[in-house]
């Protein structure tokens, strides 16, 4: 069988790379895999079960088992279900965001999820947002793009959602959980957050939304027949 075209967007944390997979795989029409969310989703339900997000054995043990759907709203908007519940805007709270961090650590919860995300790869193709789609997940991807952005200009992103969303934050507060996110991340003992060798390096800095979306989509369109 013909292997299904997977993109894999990776950066850390604020560079955009949600965004612009969610924008991407909808234009491709492809699947999109946010492993972000499993993370969160393993994070949410760990607290809910009363199990410490420091217990990689017991988190590990809920990750294989995890009721989890992704669907959309009519208008386009995502809905996650977990064990049947609407936990959409659960996932997306900043703590949200800090314990999938710390969950995203351990060696056994990211063994866990390997083979799920795997499982998202279907025809006709998969954008698969991440920090390790390109390194781990899909080696053979044949576009990898790492996604980046100054750590103010993640801030500053961040800061915007917030305000929108009527959400109270600073600056220099969420400058200060970005960078704690990137130390995390870049070095954890598994998938730490690297960019492979073969990944085209996209730093977003100061690109509006369309303009990443449109650049790497002309880069699919130069390593993939679509």
């Amino acid at each position: 069988m013909k292997a299904v075209p997977v993109v894999a967007i990776d950066g850390p944390s604020g560079s955009g790379k949600g965004t612009v997979s969610r924008v991407a795989a909808k234009s491709l029409g492809w699947t999109l895999l946010d492993s972000g969310a499993l993370y969160r989703l393993v994070a949410l339900a760990g607290r809910r079960s009363m199990i410490d997000l420091d217990d990689a054995a017991g988190l590990a043990r809920l990750a294989e088992g995890l009721d989890i759907r992704f669907g959309s709203t009519p208008a386009g908007e995502e809905i996650v279900w977990l064990g049947g519940r609407d936990v959409t805007h659960d996932i997306r709270t900043e703590s949200a965001g800090s314990d999938a961090s710390k969950v995203a650590a351990l060696p056994a919860v990211r063994a866990a999820l390997l083979e799920r995300q795997r499982r998202f790869a279907v025809a006709p193709g998969l954008v698969a947002d991440g920090r390790d789609m390109g390194s781990v997940v899909f080696p053979d991807a044949p576009v990898k793009i790492f996604l980046t952005a100054s750590a103010d200009e993640r801030a500053a992103r961040r800061y915007k959602q917030l305000k929108e969303k009527g959400v109270a934050a600073t600056l220099a507060a969420l400058s200060r959980e970005i960078a704690e996110r990137d130390r995390r991340d870049i070095t954890r003992s598994a998938a730490p957050l690297v960019a492979s060798e073969d990944a085209v390096l996209l730093d977003s800095t100061g690109m509006s939304v369309d303009a990443v979306v449109e650049r790497v989509l002309d880069i699919v369109r130069e390593r993939i027949s679509v």
